[in-house]
């Protein structure tokens, strides 16, 4: 951006000496780098913190999907990376073992309520003990306990979507034994947030509620506008773990703040790829004059990424 102004300056003198306004001199070379120095200290500087750019990141919510049962895989329904809602099935392990169970307890469990029932009758005829009923009320209890976690263990032989989301990273294949360790990735879309890293010199005067504009790579030549949520002050650097140790000095680096954005239109945050970067301009109250300069600025970078991979 200074070396445009630059650039524009020396552009508008050249035009002004072959016109004949002024006369080419020391002064007028020294200009430049008096300029350069000035631009440096009164929108440079203070367009560091009046309006912060830093790299974006688009971020989301990612499950991995561990089968609650184990057993052999008899079905995937689930297409890699295709829209699923919640609920909806991801794929099904082989039900017969745990079908079997809730069958053989259901069983025991009838058999229990009736011996239930009879112990009952001949109390209240004084021909039987309390103790009996007390016992076969346990057992029907127990049962009835035993039953319910069969059931459970059954439903989840089918794996479902734990939200609105895809799944990816899908290796699983039929026939696979499954169980205890994850088996695919599901990537929660219902909600989508932007991080931005901005300095930590730069970020003092960072609020939620401020306008932000970002220019990602993967939608060239545009920009999209949000709004400043949660400013993360916090960073495992500075972070101190329980251990058996005296403090261990470590190499003291200043690492940059993180600054979720929420995006304004929310199909693009929806359309978004996980991880897709890209560069945030924040727009604080202060050096507002700035501004102006900040926008120019990311919109030549919108259209730099048209070519820019980087």
């Amino acid at each position: 951006m200074i070396m445009a102004i630059l650039a524009v300056y020396g552009a508008i003198l050249v035009v002004l000496q072959k016109l004949g306004v002024i006369v080419w001199g020391r002064v007028w070379a020294l200009s430049f780098p008096v300029l350069w120095l000035a631009l440096q200290l009164v929108l440079l500087v203070p367009m560091g913190w009046g309006s912060p750019q830093g790299p974006a990141i688009v971020l989301r919510n990612t499950v991995s999907i561990t089968p609650n049962v184990s057993g052999e895989v008899i079905e995937i329904v689930a297409e890699p990376n295709t829209a699923l809602a919640a609920g909806d099935v991801l794929f099904r392990i082989d039900p017969t073992p745990y079908d079997a169970s809730v069958r053989s307890i259901e069983a025991q469990l009838a058999l229990q309520e009736r011996l239930l029932a009879n112990a009952v009758q001949l109390q209240e005829r004084n021909a039987g003990r309390a103790i009996d009923v007390i016992e076969r009320q346990a057992a029907v209890d127990s049962l009835r306990g035993q039953l319910q976690g069969a059931r459970w263990n059954l439903d989840k032989t089918t794996v479902r979507a734990p939200g609105n989301g895809f799944v990816t990273n899908v290796a699983l294949r039929r026939g696979a034994h499954v169980g205890g360790a994850p088996v695919m990735a599901f990537v929660d879309t219902s909600t989508t947030a932007v991080a931005v890293e901005i300095s930590q010199n730069n970020a003092r005067y960072i609020a939620p509620g401020q306008p932000v504009e970002i220019a990602f790579k993967f939608a060239p030549g545009s920009i999209h506008t949000g709004r400043v949520t949660t400013v993360i002050q916090a960073m495992s650097t500075g972070q101190v773990t329980p251990s058996g140790l005296a403090a261990t000095p470590t190499e003291i680096q200043s690492a940059p703040f993180i600054v979720v954005v929420e995006l304004d239109d929310q199909d693009l945050a929806r359309r978004l790829p996980l991880g897709a970067s890209g560069d945030a301009a924040i727009f604080t109250e202060h050096q507002q004059i700035t501004h102006v300069l900040r926008r120019i600025a990311l919109r030549m970078v919108s259209i730099v990424n048209y070519v820019n991979p980087f």
